[in-house]
C-alpha cells in the first residue's frame, strides 16, 4: 500500500492527490499553504489548555457537541472500550479562552480554505458516473456549514495501568467527508489497507494527512472508501511523552443531501450517538 506524498503546488498535485485517496483513502500534502510556524504557536497553547482546570469550564454541552470533552468521552463505533484521550470541539460557535482565539481560529478558516479547494480537485476527478450521484458539487456542500469541526486532541503519557484494550484511538472510520490533520507532535497513526494489514502514516513535520470519511464514501456511493485508521499506544521511552493533533473534519451543511434518504445533518447525529458523543 502506498500513500502517495503530493507536493501542493506541482502541475501533477491534483491528479496525484485525488489518486491517493480514491486507491488508499489516504493521501499526505507537503509544502501546502498552512504556515508551520502557526501550527506549532497553536499545538503550543493548546498544550497549556490542557494542562489546566480552566478546561472545565469548557465542558461540552451535547446539544451543541462544541467545548471540552474530558478524558475517555469518546469510543469507536462498536467498540465499548473509551479512547485515552481528550479533546475540544472547535465550531463557529465555539467559545474558547481569550489567548487562543486569535490563532486557532486563523488555523481554522485556512484549514477550511485548503479542504475546499481539495475537494474541488476530487470533484473535478470524479468520473461522470459518480458525479451524478452528488447532489450538489463538493465543495459547494461545505459553504458556510457550522459543522466544519477542528478537534484539538490530547494523548496523555501512557500510565501502565490502563485498560486491556485500551489505546489511543480505536480503529474507526471518520464520519465527515474529507479530514485534513495537520502532522501530530508524535507518531501513532496507522491505516488499514484492503487486505486488513496496517500501515504507519508518514507524521514529517509540515505535512497534513487527508483522508475519506464516509460522508464521502456514501454521497460517492462507495467510489471513495472511508479507510479505517487507529492511533495506537507508544513503547518504551516515548510512552512517558503526550501526543496531540487537530484533525479538521469537513462537514457539508446539515441539510445537504447524501444521498435521496439520508442528509448530512440526519447521518451526523446517527454517528454521534453510536460513538458515545449524544445519549438517546
Amino acid at each position: 500500500m502506498e500513500v502517495l506524498k503530493v507536493k501542493y503546488g506541482s502541475n501533477e498535485a491534483a491528479e496525484r492527490f485525488c489518486h491517493s485517496l480514491k486507491t488508499t483513502g489516504f493521501a499526505v500534502l507537503t509544502a501546502h499553504p498552512i504556515p508551520t510556524d502557526l501550527v506549532s504557536r497553536v499545538y503550543k497553547q493548546w498544550g497549556e489548555f490542557f494542562a489546566g482546570q480552566e478546561k472545565h469550564k469548557y465542558t461540552f454541552k451535547p446539544e451543541s457537541q462544541a467545548g471540552y470533552f474530558p478524558f475517555r468521552s469518546e469510543n469507536a463505533k462498536d467498540y465499548s472500550i473509551k479512547d485515552l484521550k481528550e479533546f475540544f470541539h472547535i465550531y463557529p460557535r465555539s467559545e474558547m479562552p481569550e489567548f487562543l482565539k486569535q490563532d486557532t481560529w486563523d488555523l481554522y478558516n485556512r484549514l477550511v480554505n485548503l479542504g475546499e479547494e481539495l475537494l474541488k480537485w476530487v470533484q473535478n476527478a470524479s468520473p461522470a458516473d459518480v458525479k451524478k450521484h452528488f447532489s450538489i458539487p463538493l465543495q459547494d456542500m461545505i459553504q458556510d456549514s457550522d459543522e466544519n469541526l477542528l478537534r484539538m486532541i490530547h494523548y496523555p503519557p501512557i500510565q501502565g495501568n490502563e485498560e486491556k484494550g485500551a489505546i489511543r484511538a480505536a480503529a474507526h472510520e471518520d464520519i465527515n467527508l474529507i479530514t485534513l490533520l495537520c502532522s501530530a507532535t508524535a507518531a501513532g497513526l496507522e491505516v488499514m489497507d484492503t487486505a486488513g494489514n496496517w500501515h504507519v502514516v508518514p507524521c514529517d513535520p509540515g505535512s497534513i494527512a487527508i483522508n475519506a470519511g464516509d460522508m464521502l464514501q456514501m454521497a460517492s456511493q462507495g467510489y471513495y472508501k472511508s479507510t479505517t485508521h487507529r492511533v495506537m499506544n507508544p513503547t518504551g521511552p516515548e510512552s512517558k511523552l503526550p501526543r496531540y493533533s487537530m484533525p479538521l473534519f469537513l462537514h457539508p451543511r446539515s441539510e445537504v443531501k447524501l444521498s435521496p434518504e439520508v442528509t448530512a445533518g440526519q447521518y451526523l447525529r446517527q454517528r454521534l450517538l453510536e460513538i458515545g458523543l449524544l445519549k438517546k
